[in-house]
């Protein structure tokens, strides 16, 4: 497993974390405490030493467990959780979005109730969860800069969602050089990772970008295909049956991916993501022990190609010859669109609460 350090702060990350949302929750399927935590272990066993959960996954149940979990090895990981929802005072409505909290004093209060979860003294990333761009005033980004000082918490980053990212938000965390910005990212889901890497080229930032949901919902990784169907019961089941139909043609356009012995195609989904300096981390949605082997072992197989990325960026400019499309043609926004208009990105803005699963 190779390593990266996030932005300028000195916390290190192994090339593929462990996404903890699917521990202490039933949304990605339901497992009992020991074998999340055998999960966990695994991943340590396969060289994952980041970590990265969030306050509002099961209603800190995802934080006791990981803490649990990582009890014996807090010198050898990196523990990264996010904050923002007020599950304390509203029940959960299905997999609906909570009200959030974005200030000062609910961070500050937010954070220490984490570090009593993890049963840690300080978390090495703290993340803004799913916070509007107009939330992240001078009073939050003064209590996430007390949070460093006091030496609770070593990086701060922010996490966009839960569409598959918001440029407004992205944009700001960068140019106010947060050491992290969590986004969707994969082959199939370019635009928002690509103009991030622009206004990280254009203002000198040096904000790390970790990347979830690189297989795409289990296309990229064929845990989802046509045999099997998309009637699911867990998050993938909330994706547009347009989004399936057109992702089994496009993934066979991506098979000169796959290097037989060298790299499958789920690695490859995950290389070609580590394939950017600007990416520190690669978060898989691990559903069993096995997806940890397979896909830990992605900072080991051979990187794309420069033909190979030129390849992928000609076949995702001609969305990659289907002439269909995919029904995820909305992009979040939180600034009526302006943003969205201004990247020169092609989809519709939509606002308001959104299904937070889909994009976890």
């Amino acid at each position: 497993m190779n390593h990266r350090t996030l932005g300028d702060s000195d916390v290190e990350v192994s090339e593929v974390g462990f996404g903890a949302w699917v521990v202490g929750t039933d949304w990605w399927g339901d497992r009992g405490r020991d074998d999340a935590i055998e999960m966990l272990h695994h991943a340590i066993d396969e060289g994952i030493t980041y970590f990265d959960t969030g306050d509002v996954y099961g209603h800190g149940e995802s934080e006791e467990v990981v803490g649990e979990a990582l009890s014996d090895y807090r010198e050898e990981v990196t523990v990264a959780t996010k904050v923002g929802y007020d599950f304390y005072n509203h029940p959960q409505a299905g997999h609906g979005e909570l009200p959030k909290e974005i200030t000062g004093e609910w961070i500050r209060s937010a954070t220490e109730k984490s570090l009593d979860r993890l049963d840690i003294e300080y978390v090495d990333v703290l993340q803004l969860h799913n916070a509007n761009a107009d939330e992240v005033d001078e009073d939050v980004l003064e209590a996430l800069d007390e949070l460093r000082e006091e030496g609770l918490v070593r990086a701060v980053g922010w996490a966009l969602g839960p569409s598959i990212g918001w440029l407004a938000e992205g944009d700001k965390a960068i140019e106010e050089e947060f050491d992290s910005v969590q986004l969707v990212w994969n082959l199939f889901e370019q635009e928002v990772g690509n103009h991030f890497l622009e206004t990280i080229e254009e203002t000198g930032s040096s904000t790390s970008l970790v990347p979830r949901v690189p297989h795409s919902s289990g296309l990229l990784n064929e845990q989802v295909t046509p045999e099997t169907g998309h009637d699911l019961d867990d998050h993938r089941g909330f994706r547009p049956d347009a989004w399936y139909e057109t992702g089994w043609d496009k993934i066979e356009a991506l098979r000169f991916l796959e290097r037989d012995g060298e790299r499958t195609m789920g690695q490859a989904a995950i290389a070609y993501l580590l394939s950017y300096d600007e990416v520190a981390s690669v978060t898989p949605t691990f559903h069993t022990k096995e997806d940890i082997t397979a896909w830990a072992a992605a900072s080991e197989v051979p990187k794309l190609t420069d033909e190979e990325m030129q390849r992928v960026a000609e076949l995702y400019e001609t969305n990659f010859g289907i002439d269909c499309d995919d029904g995820m043609d909305e992009l979040r926004s939180s600034v009526g669109g302006e943003d969205i208009r201004a990247a020169g990105i092609d989809k519709r803005a939509t606002s308001g609460p959104r299904n937070t699963a889909s994009s976890d």
